[in-house]
């Protein structure tokens, strides 16, 4: 093919696309859907653990702004979203469930509350313990869906490279069938073989930074959940767990 007339045709990833195989386009439509689920797993993780910390720091500021580890859950203020909730709610419960046979919140609840007695150590672990579920819970939340993140990093790439060698075979198959091997013959097939791979790398190096930076955001939160988890336990077991041979003390 003479040179002036191979320039009219284009060059880049439009030549590349239209010289490839049809087992090419069928790794680059794949390569496609495997895009578009990885940025839609990233935008979506990306406003969750915002939208998470953002409610997690409000709940941190009304809890902080008053230590009665009860009050929240009296009151009934929610923060719908937020993780450090979810374990307030979940130990809140159970302690009131310890305590008073009840979580049912009313007119008297407070008074039920200052005439119950203190819970013992080992009511004090089913607390502790549902907190763990809790966060738990809260960090299997977080993390769900980051599988397709990993997929597209480690997976992309071989896909692409699979369509290359299949569209490097079929090129040297069809030249050595014609037996005109010159640059002219060999471009169109290896430039539709190349395609695959420079798609499967656009597809795995934003999934990568994407992974990599909700990856580290997520370890924060969870950090975050242990955190406040050991804070409540502290609370709590100050005012509400009656440890044998302490003084009674009353709140």
């Amino acid at each position: 093919m003479p040179m002036p007339l191979l320039a009219q045709q284009g060059t880049g990833l439009y030549y590349a696309f239209m010289n490839s195989t049809g087992e090419g386009k069928a790794v680059l439509l794949a390569l496609f859907f495997a895009s578009i689920f990885s940025w839609s797993v990233m935008i979506t993780k990306f406003r969750m653990v915002r939208f998470a910390r953002r409610q997690s720091e409000r709940f941190k500021s009304v809890f902080h702004r008053d230590r009665q580890p009860l009050r929240l859950f009296e009151t009934g203020v929610r923060f719908d979203g937020s993780p450090l909730y979810r374990i307030y709610n979940a130990g809140v419960s159970e302690l009131c469930f310890q305590m008073l046979g009840s979580t049912e919140v009313d007119e008297t609840f407070r008074a039920r509350v200052s005439e119950s007695g203190k819970i013992t150590p080992a009511q004090m672990r089913s607390v502790t313990a549902a907190m763990e579920r809790a966060v738990g819970e809260s960090a299997l939340a977080l993390e769900s869906g980051m599988n397709v993140l990993t997929m597209a990093v480690s997976g992309a790439p071989f896909l692409g490279l699979l369509g290359t060698v299949w569209g490097v075979m079929d090129a040297f198959g069809g030249i050595a069938a014609a037996g005109n091997a010159n640059l002219a013959a060999m471009a169109p097939g290896v430039s539709g073989a190349l395609i695959t791979t420079v798609t499967g790398l656009l597809v795995a190096i934003p999934a990568m930074f994407g992974y990599n930076f909700l990856v580290a955001s997520i370890r924060t939160v969870i950090v975050e959940c242990d955190n406040f988890a050991a804070e409540l336990a502290s609370e709590i077991e100050h005012r509400y767990v009656e440890h044998p041979g302490a003084p009674a003390r009353r709140f």
